[in-house]
């Protein structure tokens, strides 16, 4: 009778320990990071605004240079 109730004592321990160890309650997650989209946006929009703007300004002396051919040749 001794035996069993050191064993029962050992088994009420561990069973007493183990029903302690419960993991810890996963913590709040911090305010999330700021979005950084709007920058990546804004580094591929300026050279498409530039080249825009490039083009609009060829056109324009392309236009000027056809009108003084025409107006010199008088056609």
């Amino acid at each position: 009778m001794h035996g069993s109730l050191r064993l029962l004592t050992l088994a009420l321990s561990l069973l007493a320990a183990l029903a302690a160890c419960k993991p810890a309650p996963p913590k709040p997650a911090d305010k999330p990071p700021e979005p950084q989209a709007g920058a990546l946006r804004a580094a591929i929009a300026q050279p498409l605004d530039r080249a825009k703007q490039a083009q609009a300004s060829s056109e324009q002396a392309v236009a000027a240079q056809n009108a003084a051919i025409v107006a010199a040749t008088g056609q």
